[in-house]
């Protein structure tokens, strides 16, 4: 994936601007991978995203359930943690290409773990830490 931009985030406040203007960007059908390690805020991240779309519900991680539905906001919101699935191929059994191709934009925690099975056009960003403390580098493809 070629990197077309690389932004710091120094903080929380930094994190959800960033999430409120990615959210006004965002267009059904548009699928939005997130890669980094544990703890450096892809879900914090994604709660701010769904925040942007209109989505009043609290978003927390599916970690157990794979996939959360939000349909309250300007899109539907399809919030994907890949986290437990071992084979990539695992996605196709949850209906994955439904949401990859509906209505709505689909966000995936962990998606470097599936990879292979995403759409040709989805959109990354690697999230990682910074020097300093709550500072993140998003390295992002769009």
């Amino acid at each position: 994936m070629e990197i077309v931009r690389t932004i710091k985030i120094k903080n929380e406040q930094e994190t959800e601007k960033f999430g409120l203007k990615l959210a006004k960007d965002l267009k059904a059908g548009d699928v939005l991978a997130l890669i980094g390690d544990l703890g450096t805020g892809k879900t914090a991240l994604t709660s701010y995203i769904a925040q942007g779309l209109g989505i009043s519900q609290r978003v927390n991680s599916p970690t157990f359930t794979i996939v959360k539905e939000y349909h309250d906001g300007r899109l539907p919101l399809y919030h994907f943690d890949v986290y437990r699935i071992i084979d990539p191929e695992e996605m196709f059994n949850i209906g994955a290409d439904e949401y990859f191709f509906g209505g709505g934009v689909c966000v995936i925690e962990w998606a470097d773990l599936v990879e292979e099975v995403l759409p040709e056009n989805t959109k990354y960003i690697y999230i990682e830490y910074g020097k300093k403390e709550g500072e993140r580098i998003y390295k992002c493809t769009f």
